[in-house]
């Protein structure tokens, strides 16, 4: 075949000179228009076959239950495949047709491989982002970082191409070029220190697990507040509550600290840590009279019957005087508020039982005594969560008075008003 393109060059040039013109620029016109003709030829033919192969994948995908051959259509994988025989042909022929321009073909084979190299990364980053759209469809996926994934390998890709691109435009010989490079390995590190320190966060946070897509995070740094909707290279994006969006740099989630809500999504509850402030002044030992009187409530009376057995037994061993309720074993109202408390979360439903659950005291403070709620509500989902707190510090909140306690809370202009008021009608 080499020899029939041979012989037709020879017929055609020789056709051009009886025109009656020099041998030396038939030649040269014999090139071009060859090479003109053949070049339109050839871009027929390649958008020719991008419709057939295009078609083709079409059609095959639709008999097929996987929906990877759709995303490859999607990522234009068909189109990509469809220029290589187009190009084998083109090299073909120019190295016949321009056996004669060494120069000529010299640098446009270059260009040509140069094409080729460029070709293959688009064929490899079609591959992987077909790669991401299917494995995004998997449940198993859903929450990786396919993204930056993709563009660390991209990143690679692109680093050996650059460096295969290097090779073919300036005829370096591999081991010297790297020896260069490596030469010139500081310079490189200061320009594309950002893109170094994204590239290993990123690998360091798919590797730990730190950050998924889906996970609500807070970083108070950037401002951020919400989840996590895309991981790349070089940020992480999170949508706010308030629907903006929080761009924050990668290496950041390495650097500082954040938090992270997963743990509490992933297990059966979510943390109500919440104290009311008691005055110092309205704890005081129960009465005979006022124990019968608040074993009408029903979730403490057992626990007040049960001490009251228990403070008549310890009393008793010990010769208590009974006089004065300070001496031995006696109830407090603030005691059997708390045991209180502690029956009444037992019984809420929206406390999950199955994990940790703590009434205590914490220390006194000049505002009072706090009383620390501890516990996990059954709902996770945040505005259930602040139903079923509501719910619960309004029971508390509401149950002091019956306690014959009191909460404290700084006086107002009102409650100063009052106080003015009431001491001016006493003097008076």
């Amino acid at each position: 075949m080499a020899y029939q393109l041979d012989t037709y060059l020879k017929d055609f040039t020789e056709y051009i000179e009886n025109w009656g013109i020099v041998p030396f620029y038939a030649e040269m016109l014999s090139v071009f228009i060859n090479g003109f003709i053949f070049i339109l030829l050839l871009a027929l033919l390649d958008k020719l076959l991008k419709r057939v192969i295009v078609e083709v994948f079409k059609v095959f995908s639709n008999k097929t239950k996987t929906s990877f051959d759709d995303f490859l259509i999607l990522t234009n994988f068909p189109r990509y495949i469809a220029h290589i025989i187009p190009l084998a042909i083109f090299k073909w022929f120019f190295i016949q047709l321009l056996v004669d321009y060494q120069v000529t073909l010299y640098w446009l084979l270059k260009a040509f491989n140069i094409y080729v190299i460029l070709l293959i990364l688009k064929i490899l980053r079609s591959l992987l982002r077909t790669s991401r759209d299917y494995f995004q469809t998997k449940k198993e996926f859903h929450d990786k970082p396919l993204q930056s994934y993709l563009q660390v390998t991209m990143l690679f890709l692109w680093g050996i191409g650059i460096f295969f691109f290097t090779l073919e435009i300036f005829d370096k010989n591999a081991m010297n070029f790297v020896l260069q490079l490596g030469a010139a390995s500081a310079v490189i590190l200061l320009i594309f220190k950002d893109t170094i320190l994204g590239f290993v966060a990123s690998i360091q946070v798919s590797i730990n697990d730190i950050v998924r897509i889906g996970d609500w995070i807070t970083f108070s740094k950037y401002g951020a507040d919400g989840y996590v909707t895309e991981i790349n290279l070089a940020t992480v994006r999170v949508q706010n509550w308030d629907m903006t969006f929080t761009t924050i740099p990668t290496y950041s989630l390495i650097s500082d600290s954040f938090q992270n809500w997963r743990g509490m999504q992933e297990s059966g509850g979510r943390r109500i840590k919440r104290s009311i402030m008691i005055k110092q002044n309205s704890v005081k030992f129960l009465t005979s009279n006022e124990l019968s009187e608040l074993k009408k409530i029903q979730l403490v009376a057992p626990y007040i019957e049960h001490m009251e057995k228990e403070v008549i037994r310890s009393n008793r061993k010990h010769d208590v005087d009974d006089s004065l309720a300070i001496n031995g074993l006696n109830q407090t109202n603030l005691g059997v508020f708390r045991k209180y408390i502690d029956a009444y979360l037992y019984e809420h439903p929206g406390i999950n039982k199955d994990m940790f659950m703590m009434v205590r005291h914490l220390p006194p403070t000049s505002q009072g005594i706090p009383i620390e709620i501890f516990c996990f509500s059954s709902d996770k989902r945040w505005e259930n969560y602040e139903l079923i707190q509501a719910d619960l510090f309004d029971h508390i909140i509401a149950a002091v008075p019956y306690f014959n306690l009191e909460i404290f809370e700084e006086p107002s202009s009102k409650d100063i008003t009052s106080f003015l008021t009431q001491q001016q009608d006493y003097k008076s």
